[in-house]
């Protein structure tokens, strides 16, 4: 009797240890969250972000900040909505492409003649999209119509219908996608819009890059720089972004307000924000495999779809079903001993 309870007992403990990180371990291998902005042509985001938050040299920058507060520039590599499933068109507003709709960034969506820019020509042009957390996905270029005026509110119809340039799983270059295409025959200003949707999550990134090809009324708009490398690991401590999920507006779950910038680094954000789901942080082997160092100057392959988190909760109640189907046999066994 002695030795059949001992093994009863041996058996609930194992699969009672034997359930705990299994489960944790399924239930922390989530999708890790991707970021970035487009570098070259610069994003409006990223070129205020590049002329300093608090102090813009440009007056379209700091009407952005007046519209905005600070925040939005700290969290320049955040333009984004979690559930967009490639329904761009059908969820973002027109007047609102920039900000991707979200109140956030409703600054970026100003019509305005001066905002920052990249003078291009047409032809062959190499893009550069800066990846703060690097992940599978295509991009998508898109380009303003013949007859575009930037003192008007930003509207699908005012993109031609289809891509100048897609490419899908990029070239990672020093942290950096890095893809080819070719610029078509425009003058005067305009302004390309980037889409970057992920293929392991529903997740997409957007741009807007004002550019120039010359000729334009509105020459005396200033030029746009990306932010160096130094600039984005020195301001990183007041984003409210993080990597293990979405910062988002003042009054939506995420860290990230309206105005003024956090004074400390934030708290891993797991809360859903402005629409986006929120995500348990990534695990450290994710985040090593997803670093551009590691990638060998590819993505990495990482993360997975949506299904990939309700298989992961299946998988952890399957396996705590199970433990506690182990823990009753033992006590059932026990009772039977006593009886």
């Amino acid at each position: 009797m002695d030795v059949r309870r001992t093994t009863a007992r041996r058996a609930a403990r194992v699969g009672v240890l034997a359930v705990g990180p299994l489960a944790l371990s399924v239930l922390a291998t989530g999708p890790a969250d991707a970021h970035g902005s487009m570098s070259d042509p610069v994003s409006r985001v990223a070129a205020c972000f590049a002329e300093g938050p608090e102090h813009p040299r440009s007056a379209a920058c700091k009407a952005l900040v007046a519209a905005g507060g600070t925040q939005p520039l700290y969290d320049w590599n955040e333009v984004n909505i979690g559930t967009a499933a490639g329904r761009h068109r059908q969820i973002i507003p027109d007047g609102k492409l920039c900000s991707a709709g979200r109140a956030k960034y409703r600054g970026l969506d100003l019509p305005r003649a001066d905002w920052p820019g990249t003078r291009l020509s047409p032809g062959a042009h190499t893009f550069r999209y800066r990846a703060t957390a690097p992940h599978r996905g295509a991009f998508e270029l898109y380009i303003t119509k013949d007859g575009y005026d930037p003192k008007k509110p930003l509207k699908w119809s005012d993109l031609e219908a289809k891509p100048f340039a897609k490419v899908t799983d990029p070239t990672l270059r020093n942290g950096s996608y890095v893809f080819d295409g070719k610029l078509p025959k425009r003058s005067g200003r305009h302004l390309i819009y980037s889409v970057w949707q992920r293929s392991d999550s529903l997740e997409a990134f957007y741009t807007c890059s004002d550019v120039d090809f010359g000729r334009s009324p509105d020459a005396k708009a200033p030029l746009a720089a990306a932010p160096g490398e130094q600039q984005i690991a020195a301001e990183a401590h007041k984003s409210t972004v993080s990597h293990g999920g979405h910062g988002g507006d003042s009054g939506h779950g995420g860290h990230g307000g309206d105005g003024g910038h956090a004074a400390a680094a934030p708290a891993p954000h797991t809360a859903a924000g402005d629409g986006n789901p929120g995500a348990a942080a990534a695990p450290a082997a994710v985040k090593a495999a997803n670093a551009p160092a590691a990638q060998g100057g590819q993505l990495a392959e990482t993360g997975g779809d949506d299904r990939t988190a309700l298989m992961a909760l299946a998988g952890a109640g399957a396996l705590a079903a199970g433990g506690t189907a182990i823990v009753l046999a033992a006590r059932r066994r026990q009772a039977r001993d006593r009886a």
